[in-house]
């Protein structure tokens, strides 16, 4: 045995005594059988909420010691919990739900989120730091001063923050087919989610999807595991960091285990029928990339896999993501996600825990989860041993992170959120992400002799459009909601000296401009609200291109979470842009209509002639797209398409 060896066994040896010891020394440490979930007056400090100094044992204890390893400070603190102390970390709770505070230590709550659009009043970041502070102090004046997770869905910038920095959704990232910058959009969506005092994002979302009727097909890379797994790593790098514990490292997640990008008909939340042999070669890639990143927790589907609902599934769930596959970190529910199960809520908890889920995003009646909880952990219907698997994953990842060190908000990074040098990040994403469809008789990059251009559409001067959902709310909203520049901002901007640009979301006049740019698409949306079986263009929007295209030189610009029915005005138009939801930038659109950047972007989903093709992707027999995966003009390329 090596010197090395020794040491740690030594160190292990070491641990285990002074466990024992503190067993038999601290008074009120001890897990009870009869203890309840109405907490007992506990032994804190007033000023820190940690534990107070005991007369016998003066010295810190191992968990609260940086110095340790942190499996020796898990097996420490996990040996001072009560029952009641564990399921409350296994509990993640929306923090419009908690009325009084106090419950965070009365429970000890692991964990709190802000769901879509649950925000502070105001809604600036200094009010977010507020917020989570508050919610954090509360936790650390339980027993064991153990600090929450707080967690929000950052999934294109901290998308929640008003003045935030917003980034194309992921489908525009994955058009970029760059893995560095999308590490950079991570790296710097960590910063502005980390100077508001949260260490946890709800992304990158890993789905791979199969299906444009799907209403979260924006928030995929790709419709292809090679464009996703692509990404997986480099957004996992660039949330977490070298270093969880380091300033500016957030815990990444890794959803929607697994397939929820595969199910019939696009439908969300539904049933993804299809052979193990297919799930393992299109939806579990992404995840073995996430994974040897090192991402610190993954979030379970909503759907279903041949009729087996995914919250349910001990196979996938526990043999392939845990064991076969090796994840370490900690696997969390979606949004009441286990009330999904077949049976009553008891058998929706039990079935849950037994298949793997670690942390069940309640995500309102926490004290229903954990009196359910503790009942079937009494009653033998869970095994201890899960629990306390399920409590030192989650342990680990808190250990990681810092929080026991520094549990309350960095600040000096507030005044950083939704800088210029983050906003230009997010230009180089919105240029590098815009897809060039057609381009007939060169009519781009705008010529400096067009002096007078009309930009026209619904989402010609649209900020909250631009963004689409999971933008300051949930389903996001037109208008403008969050500082930015809008397309038609843009164009404003970079015209040339001399040019005039107006803007008539339905122009009455169209006499005297030589340009028209018609720039159309969806309404902002998320997730089962999205679900769409036709993807037809708007009688609106239809007729602003048909109008402005019959009357001058023109280019549509499509503004979608994904592709959609567009013959009628690929044919009218003389340039065809997807632009997928480019975010608070609409400037980096203009850049390259003007000719400062040229088109880069390749689709990375396929383009349908028709809704009857659906689901069509790349390597499917009989493939016969408008325009195939992959596919992307530049200005130095041919003008007409395929």
């Amino acid at each position: 045995m090596s010197r090395k060896v020794r040491a740690r066994w030594l160190l292990i040896i070491m641990a285990a005594g002074g466990l024992l010891l503190a067993a038999c020394t601290w008074p009120g440490l001890e897990p009870s059988p009869a203890a309840t979930l109405t907490s007992q007056p506990r032994p804190t400090s007033p000023v820190s909420g940690t534990p107070a100094a005991s007369p016998f044992r003066p010295e810190l204890p191992l968990y609260r010691d940086p110095a340790q390893p942190v499996e020796v400070r898990v097996a420490d603190l996990l040996s001072r919990m009560t029952l009641d102390e564990k399921i409350g970390q296994m509990a993640l709770v929306e923090r419009s739900a908690i009325s009084d505070p106090r419950d965070i230590a009365t429970f000890g709550l692991g964990g709190i989120l802000s769901g879509g659009g649950s925000v502070p009043t105001p809604n600036t970041p200094s009010a977010w730091a507020d917020m989570v502070d508050g919610f954090q102090r509360a936790a650390l004046s339980s027993r064991l001063g153990i600090p929450i997770l707080y967690g929000v869905d950052a999934v294109h910038g901290h998308n929640n923050v008003v003045g935030a920095t917003i980034f194309p959704h992921n489908i525009g990232l994955g058009a970029t087919r760059n893995p560095a910058l999308v590490q950079k959009v991570a790296q710097i969506t960590a910063r502005e989610v980390y100077a508001t005092g949260i260490r946890w994002t709800f992304s990158p979302c890993l789905c791979v999807g199969r299906d444009e009727r799907w209403g979260r097909t924006y928030e995929c890379f790709g419709e292809d595991p090679e464009v996703v797994s692509m990404m997986a790593g480099p957004a996992v790098r660039g949330y977490q960091g070298p270093d969880l514990s380091a300033p500016n490292a957030i815990l990444a997640t890794a959803k929607h285990w697994v397939a929820d990008g595969g199910t019939q008909g696009g439908v969300d939340r539904g049933d993804a029928v299809l052979s193990e042999e297919e799930l393992r070669r299109v939806h579990i890639p992404p995840y073995v990339e996430a994974i040897r990143a090192g991402v610190g927790s993954v979030m379970a589907s909503f759907s279903s896999w041949n009729g087996t609902k995914m919250h349910g599934n001990p196979y996938l769930l526990t043999t392939v993501l845990k064991e076969e596959l090796g994840f370490r970190g900690f696997l969390v529910s979606d949004w009441g996600a286990i009330d999904q199960l077949p049976g009553d809520y008891a058998s929706d908890v039990r079935t849950a825990i037994n298949a793997g889920i670690d942390m069940v995003m309640v995500p309102y009646d926490y004290q229903q989860f954990l009196q359910t909880l503790r009942a079937e952990v009494q009653a033998g219907r869970i095994r201890q041993e899960r629990i306390d698997d399920a409590v030192s994953r989650i342990l680990i990842q808190k250990f990681a992170l810092g929080l026991f060190e520094r549990p309350l908000a960095d600040r000096s990074g507030i005044g950083d959120i939704g800088s210029p040098a983050h906003r230009e990040v997010a230009r180089q994403a919105v240029r590098e992400s815009l897809v060039l469809l057609k381009n007939e008789g060169n009519i781009l990059p705008i010529s400096p002799n067009r002096k007078n251009i009309l930009v026209a559409g619904s989402n010609g001067d649209d900020i909250g459009s631009q963004c689409g959902g999971w933008t300051i709310t949930w389903q996001g909203e037109r208008g403008d909601i969050t500082p930015g520049t809008t397309i038609y901002q843009g164009i404003k901007n970079l015209a040339p000296p001399g040019t005039q640009v107006t803007y008539a979301r339905q122009p009455v006049s169209l006499s005297g401009y030589d340009l028209g740019i018609v720039v159309i698409g969806e309404r902002p949306y998320a997730e089962w609200y999205g679900d769409d079986a036709d993807l037809e263009i708007s009688p609106e929007d239809a007729a602003a291109v048909q109008q402005v295209c019959d009357a001058m030189p023109c280019v549509v610009i499509l503004i979608s979470g994904r592709p959609m029915i567009i013959n009628t005005q690929l044919a009218q138009a003389d340039a065809l842009i997807a632009a997928w939801l480019p975010g608070t930038e609409g400037d980096g659109v203009a850049e390259v209509l003007f000719g400062r950047y040229d088109f880069t972007g390749k689709l990375p989903v396929s383009w349908p002639r028709s809704i009857d093709q659906l689901p069509l992707n790349v390597g499917d027999a009989g493939y016969d797209p408008l325009f195939p995966y992959g596919f992307g003009l530049s200005y130095s390329s041919s003008s007409t398409g395929p």
